[in-house]
């Protein structure tokens, strides 16, 4: 692909190493960030900053967003210093937040009443896919801009997957993040367990990783979680929201996600005790066991 004119919105832990891998591919890179502080990295890396969401909308065609909450998202989008204020008829902006079905479905549908297009694209794969560019993109949207987004994704992503109109990027990353809910509340037991036990815990995550056990959180997180490394590659307090959200839009299609809702409940707990800021795997740090053996 040529060298592109690239808006960034969100340059947070994930966004970093977005907006640095497009850098690496040769694109230009028009950066905003709630604080600019947050944002230095990337700019001593090559991007350049813009005052609001509306100054990035009104100098790129193809603007992209990753905040932390639904509620940032309709700010960046929003008002008269928002995207959708600053764009132009045929441009294109994609928020790859994890979000609301719900909004991703508002903003196409104001996107589309200026002749703009707007998807959906959450990710997986953490900090260390945003640094690697080895992303996960699940997308919601017009299908017809598939291969468009394959290309442009190609430095920050390995694959690149289509669910369906407006939306459906955001169900695909709820079924996700449920998934994902499971092997953290099984990583942090299997641990809590075998330290309990007086077993080799380094042994355990080769053992274990290396059969019917194996999972992304256990390779990538396991070690962390041994060496007391509790900094985030997703931020327990994010990942809160999105079961929340899963749990929210679950029960719109009536159904009942017991295991779901049990670690909403942990994690909700890791939360309200300030642990927030802390990775995913900080999960165990909540047990007494683990603290205290």
């Amino acid at each position: 692909m040529s060298r592109l004119k690239l808006g960034f919105i969100g340059t947070g832990v994930m966004g970093t190493g977005i907006v640095k891998n497009f850098l690496n591919a040769g694109h230009e890179v028009i950066v905003y960030n709630r604080t600019k502080a947050h944002a230095q990295t990337v700019l001593d890396a090559g991007a350049t900053w813009a005052e609001s969401p509306h100054a990035v909308a009104a100098q790129c065609h193809v603007v992209m967003s990753m905040v932390g909450f639904p509620q940032d998202v309709e700010t960046v989008y929003y008002g008269c210093d928002g995207v959708l204020a600053g764009t132009h008829a045929g441009d294109l902006i994609i928020d790859m937040t994890t979000s609301t079905p719900t909004l991703a479905k508002s903003i196409a549908s104001k996107a589309a009443d200026k002749g703009v297009h707007a998807i959906d694209a959450p990710v997986s794969g953490g900090d260390i896919g945003a640094k690697n560019g080895t992303l996960t993109i699940m997308v919601g949207g017009e299908k017809s801009l598939l291969p468009r987004l394959k290309d442009l994704f190609a430095p920050i992503a390995t694959s690149v997957n289509y669910f369906g109109p407006a939306g459906s990027g955001q169900h695909a990353k709820m079924a996700n993040q449920i998934m994902i809910a499971g092997t953290m509340t099984g990583l942090t037991e299997m641990l809590v367990y075998g330290k309990a036990a007086g077993l080799d815990l380094n042994e355990m995550l080769t053992v274990v990783g290396s059969g019917a056990g194996a999972n992304w959180s256990l390779s990538n997180y396991g070690p962390r979680m041994l060496q007391g490394d509790y900094t985030p590659g997703f931020f327990a307090k994010h990942f809160l929201k999105d079961l929340r959200i899963a749990l929210d839009e679950a029960k719109k299609m009536h159904l009942q996600l017991p295991a779901t809702q049990l670690a909403e409940q942990l994690y909700a707990n890791m939360v309200a005790t300030g642990k927030g800021d802390l990775g995913t795997q900080g999960l165990v740090t909540m047990n007494d066991h683990w603290r205290n053996a």
